[in-house]
Parts: structure tokens; C-alpha cells; sequence
């Protein structure tokens, strides 16, 4: 017989009785069998236990409950993982470090616009990324503080969700294809063990240090998310990767291979499509909640 799934819904302070029931007559009514369900938290996250697709499950009741989040997992490995990896830009922080700093230079929307074809893979990453660091030859360094000070903010939910997963055990990875100088203060706020992301190579104008338009070998790119994931020693059916754009594609779907959680968060078309499951409308503590984790366990 397979094994069961476990189908978690997701709508904070919005979760009725009424959409319980209905996500219970959605699963019947496409040939899956309830094993079980009940409440995580009552008004906030509801679990059944099922057999049937996967795939359709979810597709089901998106469509049927287009405004609570779905997520479901295999309930034959941990539910609360050992390992996350995180990508950072719109998913652990709520904007695109890179496009922001191209505002200081005044060329936002060029930027943005390679940014955003990047995200959605319509463009080799690294390319992409040389292309950008290029036109932001010449502003200073100092420019990346005020950038980092200025515009970046976590995302809601992300310090809850790293420290109470390390609370319980597990590793954290954050892994980027934006810059160092960003990364290295977000990991540390939000409370990642571990980061990796890109260089920005530097020169002088006078006594100014200023970019100097390129990035060194080798460039952190979808390859390097998914092979630190892999490489981290952390069974994969422990695991859980998240991200947003088609560079993150590869580890969502390494971790889902190998058993663990791999979601899309507030993501693009591709990404979203490829995960197991697309957080569409919450905040990051939907990680928690897909993992069994009550409000009172939280770690803030």
C-alpha cells in the first residue's frame, strides 16, 4: 500500500471550519483516501493525512481554495527537517539586492528588467549577473552599507523559521546569487549557520574604492545552490530548499528527489511549477506550520 501524504493548509487567522471540510471533500472527490485530519491550530492550519497523487492533490485545492496556501509531503520521512537552504533576494529578504543598488547608480529599470528575466529563465544566470555588475562600474563601495541599511528587510517569518528549525536541530544554509556584503549581515540577523554567495571585485578612483564591474570565478549560481545542498551530508529526505526564481529550480527539486521539501516562495511561474508546493499568500512561518510546528513552539 503507499504511503500516506500529508496535506497541510495554511491561511493564518483565516482558516474556517468550512474550508476544512470542503479541502476533505476536494481529496475524496479526486479518488484519494483520508487516513485522517485534524486541526495543527485551530483558525490557522489544518493537516489530513491521505493516499492518493500528489500532484493532483495539490492542484485540486489550489484551485478549490485559491486564498489558503497547500503543501503536501510524503509522511514516510521526517517532517521536521535537519537542513534548510535558503535563497535570500524576494525570499529570506524582500527585495532584489541587486536592482536596488542600481537605483543608487540611477539605472533601476535596466537592471531590474535583466534581474527579472533571470528570475523567470529566460536568461543564462551568470550571464545575466555579469551583465548587471557591469553596468554598476564606478559606484563606491561605501554605497553598498547605505543600500544594505536602506532597502533591505526580512521577510516576515524568516527569523521565526530559521531559529526555530536550529532550536530543533537543524542546519542552516543561506545560499545566494547576489553579493557577500549583503549576505553576511542578513545570515546573521536571521540566524543562518552558513553562507555563500558571490564576490564584487573592487579598484580605486583616486582615494575612492569603487566596483569595478565584474565578479570572480566561480559565480554562485543554480549549480552551486544545488551542490551545496548535496554536498552538506544531511540526508536529503531531511532537507528542505527554498527559493523564488528558476535558479533555485535545481535544489527545490535535488531535495524533493531525494525525499525532503522543496517549496517556492511568493515565486515565479517556473519555480513555482517546479516545487512541491508554492507558498502563494503567507509569510515563511508557512515552513513551520508544513513541518508540524505550532505557534507555541516558535522561536522569535
Amino acid at each position: 500500500m503507499a504511503d500516506a501524504l500529508i496535506i497541510t493548509l495554511v491561511a493564518e487567522g483565516a482558516l474556517s471550519p468550512g474550508d476544512a471540510s470542503a479541502a476533505s471533500d476536494v481529496v475524496r472527490g479526486i479518488g484519494a483516501e483520508i487516513v485522517a485530519q485534524s486541526w495543527l491550530e485551530a483558525g490557522d492550519a489544518y493537516d489530513i493525512l491521505a493516499r492518493g497523487d500528489a500532484p493532483a492533490i495539490r492542484a485540486a485545492l489550489e484551485d478549490a481554495l485559491p486564498a489558503v496556501d497547500v503543501v503536501v509531503q510524503s509522511g514516510a520521512t521526517p517532517r521536521r527537517k535537519k537542513l534548510i537552504v535558503a535563497d535570500m533576494d524576494s525570499t529570506m529578504i524582500a527585495c532584489e539586492c541587486i536592482d536596488e543598488l542600481a537605483d543608487y547608480a540611477g539605472i533601476k529599470a535596466e537592471v531590474a528588467a535583466i534581474t527579472e528575466a533571470a528570475m523567470r529563465g529566460e536568461l543564462d544566470f551568470a550571464d545575466a549577473l555579469k551583465a548587471r555588475v557591469a553596468l554598476l562600474k564606478g559606484l563606491p563601495v561605501a554605497t553598498l552599507d547605505q543600500c544594505r541599511e536602506e532597502r533591505v528587510r526580512l521577510n516576515p517569518g524568516a527569523r521565526q523559521l530559521v531559529q526555530t528549525m536550529t532550536a530543533n536541530g537543524a542546519r542552516s544554509l543561506l545560499v545566494s546569487g547576489g553579493f557577500m556584503p549583503f549576505a553576511v549581515p542578513v545570515a546573521r540577523e536571521i540566524g543562518f549557520a552558513r553562507v555563500l554567495a558571490n564576490r564584487l571585485d573592487v579598484t580605486k578612483v583616486g582615494d575612492v574604492d569603487v566596483l569595478a564591474g565584474t565578479v570572480p570565478e566561480p559565480i554562485v549560481d543554480a549549480a552551486a545552490k544545488k551542490a551545496l545542498l548535496e554536498a552538506d551530508g544531511t540526508p536529503m529526505r531531511a532537507a528542505l530548499a527554498v527559493g523564488d526564481g528558476a535558479n533555485d529550480i535545481p535544489m527545490i527539486q535535488a531535495a524533493m528527489a531525494g525525499g525532503g521539501l522543496g517549496i517556492a516562495y511568493h515565486a515565479k511561474p517556473k519555480a513555482a511549477a517546479a516545487a512541491q508546493a508554492h507558498v502563494r499568500h503567507g509569510d515563511l512561518t508557512v515552513l513551520l506550520r508544513a513541518q508540524g510546528y505550532r505557534r507555541a513552539e516558535w522561536v522569535n
